[in-house]
C-alpha cells in the first residue's frame, strides 16, 4: 500500500461543535432539539439530490428545510429573519477542544492536511481561523466545486485531483460512518484500527449513527476512561498512530 501523504478532514461535526446551534433555534422560538432534526434533514435532502445526480448548496437546502419547519411549528411567523439567524450560526461555531492539538501534531509530522465539506468553504475558513489553525491546512475544499455531495464518489475524486495525489494516499477523517464508507468506495485509503472499537462521549443526534467497525472517528475514548481525559488521550492516540499510518500499516 502506498505511504499516506494527505489527510482530508470533514468539517461539520468532525471539526466543528454543532451543539450551539440548538440555542439558535431557541432564539427564534423553535424547540432547541429541532436543531439536530434540521441538520439530519439537510443531510437527507443533500444525499437525495446526489443520488439523483444533482446537487445544491448547504445554505439553500438548509434554508428550505427551515422554512418547512416554520410552516409546521410557527405558521403565523415571518420566517425570513429567523432563518437567516440560524444559518448565520455556522459562522460563529468553534472547533472541538482536541482539534488544535491533533491538527498541529499531524501537520508537524509532515502530512498534508485539507478539508472537504458538504458546506461552504467560507464556514471552514472562519472556523479554522478562529481556532488559530488555518495555517495548518493546505486547502479548504467543498462539494460545491465537485458537483455532488459526499458520500457520492465525485467529491473524493475531486479532492484527490486538486491535491494531486492518488486516492490510495488519501485518508478521510470524519465522525460520520457514511462519509468513511463513501471515501472507501472511492478507493481512498481504508481507515486503520486504534484498538477496541471507539464509543462516543458526546450526545448523539439522529444523523450520527453508532460507528461501524470500519469507521474512523475523530474523538474516541476507551472503555473505562472518563470524559474529562478523552481529548488528551485521543490526541495522544493519534500521534502514536502516525508512524504506522505513514508506513502504510
Amino acid at each position: 500500500m502506498p505511504a499516506l501523504s494527505l489527510i482530508v478532514f470533514d468539517v461539520n461535526e468532525t471539526l466543528s461543535d454543532l451543539e450551539p446551534m440548538a440555542q439558535r433555534f431557541a432564539d427564534i422560538g423553535l424547540p432547541a432539539q429541532l436543531a439536530a432534526t434540521w441538520f439530519a434533514q439537510v443531510l437527507r435532502d443533500g444525499f437525495a439530490l446526489a443520488a439523483a445526480g444533482s446537487s445544491g448548496t448547504f445554505a439553500a437546502i438548509g434554508e428550505g428545510v427551515l422554512h418547512s419547519m416554520f410552516a409546521t411549528h410557527a405558521p403565523d411567523r415571518n420566517a425570513d429573519a429567523a432563518v437567516q439567524h440560524v444559518l448565520d450560526g455556522f459562522s460563529s461555531l468553534h472547533v472541538h477542544p482536541d482539534v488544535p492539538t491533533g491538527v498541529r501534531a499531524l501537520a508537524a509530522s509532515g502530512l498534508r492536511l485539507v478539508t472537504l465539506t458538504n458546506g461552504a468553504t467560507s464556514v471552514a475558513e472562519a472556523l479554522l481561523t478562529n481556532a488559530g489553525v488555518r495555517d495548518q491546512f493546505e486547502r479548504l475544499l467543498s462539494v460545491e466545486d465537485a458537483g455532488r455531495w459526499k458520500p457520492a464518489p465525485e467529491p473524493y475524486a475531486y479532492a484527490a485531483r486538486e491535491c494531486d495525489v492518488p486516492p490510495a494516499e488519501m485518508l478521510l477523517v470524519a465522525v460520520h460512518p457514511w462519509d468513511i464508507d463513501g471515501a472507501a468506495r472511492a478507493a481512498c485509503r481504508p481507515p486503520g484500527s486504534t484498538g477496541p472499537e471507539p464509543r462516543r462521549t458526546r450526545r448523539t443526534s439522529p444523523n450520527r449513527t453508532s460507528p461501524s467497525p470500519a469507521s474512523t472517528t475523530w474523538r474516541t475514548n476507551s472503555p473505562g476512561t472518563s470524559p474529562s481525559t478523552t481529548d488528551a488521550q485521543a490526541a495522544a492516540r493519534r500521534v502514536q498512530l502516525l508512524p504506522a499510518l505513514r508506513d502504510g500499516r
